[in-house]
């Protein structure tokens, strides 16, 4: 049997629910017919609301885990960084005695950093992940250079590669610095172009003080190996990634993984690791894969407000979504280019919010009850003590995305 390496512990500690629920949970394994009438069983279905708990318990937001920063963006692996805020604003949702400098000590001190890693996006990552994961996803970011190929006509790129590896392994260098540099080298080539080939082709990170806490700097750029002091891994097989997948984000489908990652061609890595796992079906028919002693409670367990960042991965990791954004408010947390922090309630997404100072505006999606709307504004006024500075903290209904 395949081992669940790199799994140890549940950290949301809800043990398996392994009942029948009501519409929206669990329905247990089957019999199924053949058309030459041979019969075969059939996996349990999970229903929208038995994912979504499933879903929240691995996420830490079913309820508040005590895990520290650090293991707990390891267990996460990595926390959605588009922006400075975010991380600081997913672990406060998550942990029970979260403060903004416990993530911004991490970061000062190495622990932590931010790079460019799934999806091509910044995500904040151990120093282990940023040295494993960033291998792992790097035929994807080779082939993110496919969209820049007119501008890098007659560039060499693994000579671009040693050239970038040591401007920044000698000093931490801006992209503009980057685009300078390199545009001197090749001079045909499109410069923005070249910036973008040395993010891709190298493991660069952001060297604080970009990404602490009540700080601010310019983007500047060294890789992780220099960065953190020791080599990268080499390019590992993706079946333990897979098992931490399921670990923070399952059940989950193959294509759920592969949206996650910005990876493809997974669907072997599942086979392989099948005889250690659980399957299941979504209400669509789509196989779920699972650890096996994973937590998956009960539909009905109750799922507290919570205040999420922009982009954060709950809503990102998905190919099917439905965990967590109902049908009807599928597009309704983006207006063109601007995305909103998002409100779950009931564990489904439920309306936007912003902070402005201390000022955090709801705007919900949905009619909330007595009891909702006073639970929504008690965990306002929590995420208002711990990120903001002392002082009085106002909670208002109003409209976030006019």
């Amino acid at each position: 049997m395949t081992k669940t390496a790199g799994v140890t512990g549940w950290p949301g500690g809800t043990r398996t629910s392994t009942g029948t629920t009501a519409s929206g949970g669990t329905r247990k394994a089957g019999v199924a017919v053949d058309r030459n009438g041979g019969t075969r069983k059939t996996a349990p279905v999970l229903g929208a609301r038995a994912l979504n708990r499933a879903t929240l318990d691995r996420q830490l937001l079913l309820r508040r885990s005590t895990l520290g920063a650090k293991d707990a963006v390891g267990h996460l692996l990595g926390l959605q960084a588009q922006n400075v805020k975010p991380p600081y604003y997913a672990l406060a949702a998550r942990l029970a005695d979260f403060v903004p400098e416990d993530l911004s000590r991490l970061m000062a001190g190495r622990e932590v950093a931010r790079i460019v890693t799934m999806r091509s996006t910044i995500h904040t990552h151990t120093a282990d992940d940023c040295l494993t994961l960033r291998p792992l996803v790097q035929a994807a970011r080779d082939r993110e250079l496919n969209n820049f190929r007119k501008g890098l006509v007659g560039v060499d790129l693994d000579r671009l590669a040693a050239v970038g590896r040591e401007l920044v392994e000698a000093e931490p260098r801006t992209m503009k610095q980057l685009r300078e540099v390199l545009s001197a080298q090749w001079p045909d080539a499109d410069p923005t172009a070249l910036a973008i080939a040395a993010r891709c082709r190298l493991p660069l990170v952001q060297v604080t003080p970009r990404g602490l806490w009540g700080r601010s700097g310019q983007v500047a750029l060294t890789t992780a190996e220099s960065w953190f002091g020791r080599p990268a891994a080499p390019v590992p097989a993706p079946d333990a990634t897979v098992l931490r997948y399921l670990a923070a984000f399952g059940p989950a489908s193959v294509k759920d993984m592969q949206t996650w990652a910005g990876l493809t061609r997974l669907r072997e890595v599942f086979e392989r690791l099948r005889p250690g796992l659980v399957t299941f079906r979504d209400e669509n028919g789509v196989e779920l894969f699972d650890l096996p002693d994973a937590p998956r409670p009960d539909a009905d367990t109750p799922a507290p407000p919570r205040f999420l960042p922009e982009f954060d991965n709950l809503l990102l990791s998905h190919a099917d979504r439905s965990r967590v954004v109902p049908p009807d408010l599928k597009g309704r947390t983006w207006r063109g280019n601007q995305a909103y922090c998002t409100l779950l309630v009931d564990g489904f997404l439920a309306g936007v919010w912003r902070q402005r100072g201390e000022t955090l505006t709801i705007e919900p999606f949905v009619p909330l009850t007595g009891a909702q709307r006073d639970e929504v504004v008690t965990e306002a006024e929590r995420l208002l003590r711990v990120m903001s500075d002392e002082g009085a903290h106002d909670v208002r209904f109003g409209n976030v995305t006019s």
